[in-house]
């Protein structure tokens, strides 16, 4: 990685870190200078505009999903093997990588007024809702898609209610794994 990808990937990181920490008002290119502990300056040398921050901070958002989440984790019909990789991730994401879960949901609010966000979040979410749709298919389920898109629906939901819902708790693996086991399974019944 070069020295210039290696410090846009270090203000895309204090981005999300300023996101949890701040909010999106808090997020300035001075903010993510000091979260990055970088001379003032860095961040809009790098990042002219807000817009292009965001962009920064939603494109490297996927790319540490994707690397939680790669293919093979919904490579096979196991619905149990899948429950308990699932439970994994989502357990790290509620705890060492919760601030990056609470940046997810400022942008998705924010991407409820801007077009250019909503864009790029479903981009990214496109690739997960694309390896549940494998899934469903490899059960051979009728209409897989509407299935997977349901189930990443209640994925999603039940990170949410953990970080900042009515239910924010401390998460439990078990029960985290029994319950996307009975979602797994109830989608493809």
């Amino acid at each position: 990685m070069t020295d210039t990808a290696q410090r846009s990937t270090r203000l895309a990181d204090a981005a999300i870190e300023t996101l949890a920490e701040s909010g999106m008002r808090g997020l300035t290119h001075r903010a993510v200078d000091r979260m990055a502990a970088l001379p003032e300056g860095s961040c809009s040398n790098r990042f002219r505009t807000r817009r292009a921050l965001l962009d920064a901070t939603v494109q490297r958002l996927a790319e540490l999903d994707a690397a939680d989440v790669t293919s093979t984790v919904l490579d096979s019909a196991d619905l149990d093997g899948v429950a308990s990789v699932l439970a994994e991730v989502s357990h790290r994401w509620l705890t060492r990588d919760r601030t990056r879960m609470i940046a997810r949901y400022e942008l998705a609010l924010e991407a409820t007024r801007r077009p250019e966000i909503r864009e790029a979040l479903n981009a990214g979410g496109a690739r997960f809702r694309a390896m549940a749709t494998a899934l469903y298919e490899r059960l051979g389920v009728s209409d897989p898609a509407t299935r997977a898109q349901a189930f990443v629906g209640c994925f999603d939901g039940l990170i949410f209610d953990h970080v900042a819902g009515a239910g924010a708790r401390e998460p439990d693996i078990d029960h985290l794994r029994e319950t996307f086991r009975g979602l797994l399974r109830g989608f493809a019944a």
